[in-house]
């Protein structure tokens, strides 16, 4: 194997791993408040989100950048949070305006304190070259992240007929993809403020 096939693939094992559930945690509050029609706009903030982390993580692995790991351990799951929050709070994020406006600047922004989750990790693997092993890298992170998207939106096109099915008629102004979206963000707050109590540096 390559070496640049050898980081692609760690780029990619390191999103899809369950024991790096963070990412995917991450990934699945981007997402939860698109439809299957956004994927376009939903890949975009994704791939914002690997700008930014590609961004930090070549400045880290460099030593350009030094970032206490308990602190970055602790802010991944503040952007996670602060995500959530977002998609609670502001009802109108399938809009054109939003989703092209500011959560690409978000995602790309939080991707800056997850590069530095992911530099921790890779910093112990270069040796003298690096400029191949980033981009190796973060090509799979990006490869990883469409993966866990494609099945993300599966699940939620079969959540979506679900709640559609057994919503009560009362509701129905809500969208199945708005009770998701709730549904789906909450879960992800209660999960990543547990992270971040457990996480806290202090």
């Amino acid at each position: 194997m390559s070496e640049l096939a050898a980081y692609l693939q760690l780029g990619f094992h390191h999103i899809t791993d369950l024991r790096g559930a963070d990412h995917i945690l991450f990934l699945l509050a981007l997402a939860a408040i698109y439809r299957f029609r956004d994927w376009r706009e939903c890949l975009w903030v994704a791939t914002a989100f690997t700008v930014g982390h590609s961004f930090t993580l070549a400045l880290a692995v460099t030593n350009v950048l030094t970032i206490s790991p308990p602190l970055v351990e602790f802010l991944i799951p503040i952007t996670i949070v602060a995500t959530g929050i977002e998609n609670l709070l502001v009802r109108d994020n399938v809009k054109p305006f939003a989703t092209r406006r500011y959560r690409p600047v978000l995602a790309g922004a939080f991707g800056l304190v997850h590069g530095a989750g992911f530099a921790n990790y890779l910093r112990s693997l270069f040796v003298d070259r690096i400029a191949l092993p980033l981009f190796g890298f973060n090509v799979g992170i990006e490869l990883g992240q469409i993966c866990v998207l494609v099945l993300t939106f599966t699940a939620f096109i079969l959540v979506d007929r679900m709640i559609a099915l057994v919503q009560p008629v009362r509701l129905r102004a809500v969208t199945p993809v708005r009770t998701r979206a709730i549904a789906v963000s909450s879960m992800v707050l209660v999960v990543a403020a547990r992270w971040a109590v457990e996480r806290a540096p202090w």
